[in-house]
C-alpha cells in the first residue's frame, strides 16, 4: 500500500491508461474469485505501527531518514511527515500465541527505534497524537522528501481545488485551513491485518464494521491536538478533514470521502468493495504498468493487480480489503481504527478483543444485521470517537431490537464472546483469556489513553501551565510506554 514511486506529474495518457487498466484489473479479480481453491489457508495476522519521533523537548523530532539510515532494517517505512515512521511486524499464524508474538516483536521494535534515535537526541513514543504538536510544525517543509508524497500531495490539491478545512469541535475547538496535507501526518495508529478466505470475506468485513465502534470506544489515544481538548479519538475526524480532496459540489452530492467507515454493508464479498473503490474515487498516482492481468490469469498464473493495490492505497476506510498476489493469492481485512499506543500489550489486546469479537458474530450477522442499518454503525462509530468510555451505542438486544447501550457495559457483556471468537479462531485459550483481561481491567477502570491523558492535564496544568503540562505528560507517557505497562495500571504523574 505504502509503495515506492518515481514521478509526480501525470499526463492525460498516464491517467486514460490507468484507468483501463484498472478495469482490467478489476475483471481479473473477479476470474480469481471464481477459481476453486482461490485464498485458501490457515488464518493469519499481521500487523504496523506508525510512530512519532520526539526531541529532548517532547516536541516532534524531524528526523525519520537519519534514523531509517542508522537502523538499516528493512521493516521500517517513512511517513508522511519527518517527524513520523511505521514499523511492519512479521505476520504470524492466528493459531496458537499470535498476540504474544507481536507484543514481543513490538517491544523489541521499540527498544532498538529509540536506541538509534537517542544517537540522534531523541526518542520513539506510540501514540494516536502528539499532545505536544504545534502549528509550525506541519508544512511543505515538514513532509517526508519521497516522490510518493509528493504526488499525493499534488493530485489531492488539484482535485480539492481549495484550502484543506479542518474543524472539529470539542471542550475547545479547533479551526483552521491548510494548503498542503500534512496535517493527516499527525494521526498515527496500529493497523492490523487478518487473514480471510473469500467465502468467509463478506461475513467477517460486516462484523468488523459492527464491532469497530465498540473496539474504538475503549481504546481511544488521541485528546489533544494543538494542546487543545477536542474527541477522545481525534484522529477520526482529522483523518478525514485533512485528505478530504472533495471539491463543494462533490461534498454537496453526498459522495463518499476518501475516509469513511463505509457506504453500506457489504451484500457478496471483497469484489463490490475493490469496483466501488475503482468508480467513485479518481485515482491520485495513475502510474501503470504493462502487465496484462487477463492474460496472466488464463495462463493459471496469479496477477499482481498493480494498479488496483496502488490505487486502493489511495483510499483509507477504516476497515479496508487488502488484495496479496503473495503464496498464490489471498485476501486480507485490514483494520486501521486503532490507535498506536498506549502500549505494547494494549495494542495487541484491542485487537484481540476486536477480532475475537467479529469472528464469533460472524456466523450470525445476517441476523444482526437487519436490526442495524449502516447509518447506525456509522453513527456509533463517530460517537465512539467523540466520547470514549462515555459513549452510548446503539446494539442489536437479544430480542432483535436496536438498544442504546453504555460502552464499558457493552465491552464486558461481550467478553465471552470475544473468547469464543479468538478461540474458534484457533488462539490458545489462555494466550486469549490474558489479552481480554487486558481489555477487562481497562474498562472497569474506565481508563484509556485518552482518559489518562485527559486526566494529567488537568492535574499538571494549574502548577506548571498548560504548555508545561504538556511536555510533562507526554515525558510521563513516554515512560509508561516503553515499560510496556497496560494503561490501566498507569499511575498519575507526579
Amino acid at each position: 500500500m505504502g509503495e515506492d514511486i518515481d514521478r509526480t506529474e501525470f499526463s492525460a495518457e498516464h491517467r486514460a491508461l490507468f484507468q483501463r487498466r484498472l478495469r482490467e484489473n478489476l475483471a481479473a479479480l473477479k476470474g480469481l474469485l471464481a477459481r476453486p481453491g482461490f485464498g485458501t489457508g490457515p488464518p493469519s495476522i499481521g500487523a504496523e505501527v506508525e510512530l512519532y519521533l520526539i526531541g529532548r523537548d517532547s516536541c516532534p523530532l524531524p528526523c525519520n531518514q537519519e534514523l531509517l539510515a542508522g537502523a538499516a532494517d528493512p521493516r521500517i517505512a517513512l511517513e508522511l511527515n519527518r517527524f513520523n515512521l511505521e514499523y511492519n511486524l512479521t505476520p504470524v499464524p492466528a493459531a496458537g500465541r499470535p498476540f504474544s508474538s507481536l507484543e514481543t516483536e513490538l517491544c523489541a521494535a521499540l527498544a532498538s527505534l529509540n536506541r538509534h534515535a537517542a544517537s540522534l537526541g531523541g526518542r520513539v513514543i506510540p501514540i494516536g497524537i502528539l499532545p505536544t504538536l504545534r502549528r509550525r510544525d506541519f508544512g511543505p517543509g515538514a513532509m517526508t522528501p519521497l516522490p510518493r508524497y509528493e504526488a499525493l500531495t499534488r493530485s489531492l490539491q488539484r482535485l480539492r481545488g481549495e484550502h484543506f478545512a479542518i474543524r472539529i469541535g470539542g471542550p475547545e475547538p479547533v479551526s483552521l485551513e491548510a494548503d498542503d496535507v500534512t496535517l493527516e501526518g499527525a494521526n498515527t495508529s496500529f493497523q492490523v491485518h487478518l487473514r480471510v478466505e473469500p467465502s468467509a470475506f463478506a461475513r467477517t468485513f460486516n462484523a468488523l464494521q459492527l464491532v469497530t465502534p465498540l473496539m474504538l470506544a475503549i481504546s481511544c489515544n488521541a485528546p489533544l491536538l494543538f494542546g487543545r481538548r477536542l474527541w477522545h479519538e481525534t484522529r477520526v475526524p482529522l483523518f478525514k478533514l485533512a485528505v478530504d480532496s472533495r471539491d463543494r459540489d462533490s461534498r454537496a452530492l453526498h459522495l463518499p470521502p476518501r475516509v469513511h467507515l463505509g457506504t453500506g454493508w457489504v451484500r457478496e464479498g471483497v469484489y463490490e468493495l475493490y469496483a466501488a473503490a475503482v468508480h467513485l474515487h479518481e485515482p491520485l498516482l495513475p502510474i501503470p504498468t504493462r502487465e496484462n492481468a487477463i492474460a496472466r490469469l488464463r495462463t493459471g498464473r496469479v496477477p499482481s493487480l498493480r494498479e488496483l493495490r496502488l490505487h486502493q492505497g489511495t483510499i483509507w476506510p477504516w476497515n479496508r480489503p487488502v488484495y496479496d498476489p503473495s503464496d498464490g493469492g489471498h485476501l486480507r481485512i485490514e483494520m486501521r481504527a486503532l490507535p498506536a499506543g498506549p502500549s505494547a500489550v494494549d495494542m495487541c489486546a484491542s485487537a484481540a478483543f476486536g477480532l475475537g469479537l467479529a469472528v464469533a458474530l460472524r456466523e450470525r450477522i445476517d441476523d444482526l444485521l437487519p436490526a442495524c442499518p449502516f447509518a447506525i454503525a456509522e453513527e456509533n462509530f463517530y460517537r465512539a470517537a467523540q466520547h470514549g468510555h462515555e459513549a452510548l451505542l446503539f446494539w442489536p438486544g437479544a430480542e432483535g431490537v436496536l438498544e442504546r447501550r453504555p460502552a464499558p457495559e457493552l465491552a464486558l457483556e461481550l467478553l465471552p464472546v470475544a473468547l469464543r471468537g479468538l478461540v474458534r479462531l484457533g488462539v490458545a485459550r489462555a494466550e486469549a483469556a490474558r489479552y481480554l483481561e487486558v481489555v477487562r481491567e481497562r474498562v472497569e477502570r474506565r481508563t484509556s489513553g485518552a482518559a489518562w491523558q485527559l486526566r494529567q492535564l488537568d492535574r499538571l496544568q494549574p502548577r506548571l501551565g498548560r504548555a508545561g503540562a504538556l511536555r510533562r505528560l507526554v515525558d510521563g507517557y513516554a515512560e509508561h510506554a516503553l515499560a510496556n505497562r497496560p494503561v490501566s495500571e498507569w499511575p498519575d504523574i507526579p
